[in-house]
């Protein structure tokens, strides 16, 4: 625990020095006292302008990421559960109540309200220092300008420098293997808001900053500057194109757009690379310094992701329920392990060779060592042509995958009770947590919570979601100790219509197997079981590659050129700035990469081939009254365990208020209404002992 400590402290000290410098930037102590003086002791040939910012604010991140890749190895296995009883770890829940559950912020909690208005406050504190300083020494572009609009033109442009802060932060929440995110609890996909949050704050001041130098340049008839690509200074051309992308990606980001036409969204989305390099060449070698360790990380972690990605996955079994959900069992290498609520991206290249989408691993790596299970709701264009293909029984279907990703710790599941509130599809993270209570039920020594699990489905057919509850290799044991009560709604239906229709429903459950492949492989950790400590090592190697890399070019090809007086073009330096970047994360993730592959193939030939079971009757029947003798004794408990009401919907402040334990872990994953109304009853403070947690999958 000691030691722990130290490790935390030590990283926060590190990140608190960062956000130090942040707050310093726009002060005219940091610009007349500290800037002078650092470059009297930073002054080198090997990194020239870009010495003191590479120092400052791309180091102190990299240290982190890579610190932090240790730690984790050391400490997220015994973290993973850790209770949080102590009167200390009462007093940080209370932080992590709602406080807030509108759109379009979602639900927000007093953790997160505060970092945003602190954040808020940076950028008001360095807009005013910005402003204050350049008012006070103005500088006339030309001859015949007025004061008003040299005024007009530095706030225009320290608008700019507040968009710069938040790209600074932009990228760091949609970095899936990301080492710093589990430091604070986060999973890449848990902080993508916060994404969408920089994103919309990022857009709104490159607009303001946009729009300001074009009114500067038409009001200074000026308009021909809007064409130039400076080889001294920042290219307003690039600016130009890097808006434009900008706007594109932000409108068809726009929550109704991304849900309707989520290919939209997703095609231009993947204009990203195209905004980079522009929007780099535009801020110059000096500012690119201060943001590129998001980028760094993220480049990091795409490449990686497209090297697992070309790994095709085994997949052994397909079930079509008769709720248009597919179940997908895949082979896994036993070394791999996730905690429950855990994502897989699939990709099938029949369907779509460039989408790839999330969806719930429901099974449990120590249930089944060997097998990975997704569920996918067919809902959307993508998912219903899957379903088209498997309804045609192939011998084979050729996927991709990436992660599974995941939290670094379930600590929900040590509460005395647990209120599990799903919708629709959203029961699919609910099935992975009562998959891992289920294994831990069988531990020794090892309390598990109660079990409370509300579901509301539009019709009986989604009953069958139940089925994948239990996995099918559960022994008469598994379920026995686990106190599990489903409460099941069935919104459309009044009860009297369902027996009619839940023969035709166990019709329509189809199972399909499929051959194996040679070329397919079983799902495996990218970077192996060590993958923190290899992770640490890529992070690390990339970066003192790339500052060799760069010392090597300043010093030998940049600095001979402008010692004797001759200009080095001014985008050239970020040219070789993002070329190097990506040169030292190739070479040190395919080195690694392939290192940790010879070692998951030797390890893939001793898995042998997997035989799934298949059902021959449906729990979810027994509950439509169409099954007549009970499969196994976990199924008829599970039966027991289950009442259906048709035709209702859950009174949840009731069945929540009814909870009188004193630690009541609340999960919610469904409709945004739904989480919403869960969040705001636990954020009410009509009942102390509800603790809130949310998983949100559409955003």
């Amino acid at each position: 625990m000691g030691s722990r400590f130290v490790w935390k402290i030590v990283l926060l000290l590190v990140f608190v020095g960062w956000l130090f410098i942040w707050i310093m930037l726009p002060t005219k102590t940091y610009k007349d006292s500290w800037t002078p003086q650092l470059k009297i002791k930073l002054n080198s040939t090997y990194f020239r302008e870009q010495g003191i910012n590479l120092l400052l604010f791309t180091f102190p991140i990299m240290l982190i990421a890579a610190l932090s890749c240790i730690y984790l190895h050391l400490y997220s296995k015994s973290s993973s559960d850790q209770s949080s009883n102590s009167n200390k770890g009462q007093y940080f829940r209370s932080w992590k109540r709602p406080v807030l559950a509108m759109a379009p912020l979602g639900i927000v909690n007093a953790v997160e309200l505060a970092f945003a208005v602190m954040f808020i406050a940076l950028l008001v504190w360095s807009l005013s220092n910005y402003v204050y300083i350049s008012f006070g020494h103005l500088h006339m572009h030309n001859a015949g300008e007025k004061v008003w609009m040299a005024k007009f033109r530095s706030v225009s442009l320290r608008l700019g420098y507040l968009g710069n802060i938040c790209y600074a932060f932009l990228f760091f929440p949609v970095t899936r293997l990301s080492s710093i995110l589990p430091l604070v609890g986060l999973t890449s996909e848990s902080s993508v808001k916060y994404h969408i949050w920089l994103g919309h704050a990022s857009m709104a001041l490159a607009i303001l900053h946009s729009v300001g130098f074009v009114i500067y340049y038409a009001v200074s008839h000026q308009m021909i500057e809007m064409l130039e690509w400076s080889s001294t200074y920042v290219s307003n051309v690039a600016g130009e194109i890097a808006a434009l992308v900008a706007i594109a990606m932000w409108c068809t980001s726009l929550y109704k757009i991304r849900r309707k036409m989520f290919e939209v969204f997703f095609y231009t989305h993947q204009l990203y690379t195209l905004y980079i390099f522009f929007y780099l060449l535009h801020v110059g070698a000096a500012y690119t310094c201060m943001i590129i360790p998001g980028i760094f990380l993220f480049v990091i972690d795409r490449y990686l992701r497209f090297l697992q990605s070309k790994r095709r996955a085994r997949l052994i079994s397909a079930r079509l329920l008769p709720c248009r959900a597919i179940e997908l069992t895949f082979s896994k290498n036993p070394a791999l392990t996730y905690n429950p609520t855990s994502i897989l991206f699939v990709n099938v290249p029949s369907v779509s060779k460039l989408q790839w989408h999330p969806f719930t691993v429901i099974s449990n790596s120590n249930l089944e060592a060997d097998k990975l299970s997704v569920v996918i709701k067919c809902m959307g264009s993508w998912s219903q042509k899957l379903e088209k293909q498997l309804s045609s029984s192939p011998d084979h279907l050729q996927i991709s995958t990436e992660g599974p990703y995941g939290p670094s710790s379930s600590h929900f599941l040590s509460r005395e009770c647990l209120v599990m509130v799903s919708g629709g599809s959203g029961i699919t993270p609910m099935i992975s947590i009562i998959r891992e209570l289920i294994y831990r039920s069988t531990q020794p020594n090892t309390k598990v919570p109660k079990l409370i699990l509300i579901s509301a489905f539009k019709d009986t057919a989604d009953l069958t979601m139940l089925d994948l509850l239990l996995p099918l290799s559960t022994t008469p044991a598994d379920i026995s100790k686990l106190d599990l009560q489903i409460e099941a709604y069935i919104t459309r239906e009044n009860g009297q219509e369902h027996n009619i229709e839940s023969a035709h429903h166990k019709q329509l459950i189809q199972t399909i197997v499929f051959k194996h492949n040679p070329n397919d492989s079983a799902i495996s950790a990218a970077l192996g079981p060590r993958s923190w400590l290899w992770l640490g090592a890529i992070i690390s190697s990339s970066f003192i590659m790339f500052l060799l890399l760069l010392g090597i070019v300043t010093r030998y090809s940049i600095y001979p050129i402008e010692r004797d007086g001759r200009l080095y073009h001014y985008s050239a330096k970020i040219i070789w700035d993002m070329f190097l970047v990506c040169a030292s994360i190739f070479i040190a993730t395919s080195i690694i990469f392939m290192w940790q592959k010879r070692d998951n193939e030797a390890e893939g030939k001793q898995i042998q081939n997997v035989e799934l079971p298949t059902p021959t009757s449906s729990p979810a029947g027994l509950l439509c009254g169409t099954e007549r003798e009970l499969e196994s004794l976990p199924h008829q408990s599970l039966v027991q365990a289950t009442k259906v009401h048709y035709g209702a919907r859950p009174d949840l402040k009731r069945i929540l208020f009814d909870c009188k334990a004193s630690d009541v872990g609340v999960v919610v994953c469904g409709p945004q209404s739904m989480r919403h109304e869960v969040a705001k009853i636990c954020a009410s403070g009509l009942a102390e002992n509800l603790h809130f947690e949310a998983i949100s999958f559409n955003w």
